[in-house]
């Protein structure tokens, strides 16, 4: 990941698709996900889809997934 990627607007990161949970809102309040032409996975706000993105390393995006299967988020939305 390039130094001072995070905060880029998502349209100067190269992706060539976002994606989103099928459970997403139908209103558009979600975020969405793509991998960068370096290979990094940015996430924007679906409402803002110009606006500033956040970058991490695929290992990152991996724990996380990993931490909220495993419930480790649920007190968040409980």
């Amino acid at each position: 990941m390039r130094e001072g990627t995070n905060g880029a607007p998502a349209g100067t990161l190269g992706v060539s698709e976002w994606m989103r949970s099928a459970a997403s809102s139908a209103t558009g309040q979600c975020v969405e996900l793509g991998v960068t032409s370096e290979g990094a996975v940015a996430v924007r706000n679906s409402r803002d889809p110009h606006g500033p993105a956040l970058v991490y390393t695929k290992t990152e995006i991996a724990m996380f997934v990993a931490g909220a299967k495993n419930g480790e988020f649920d007190r968040l939305i409980a």
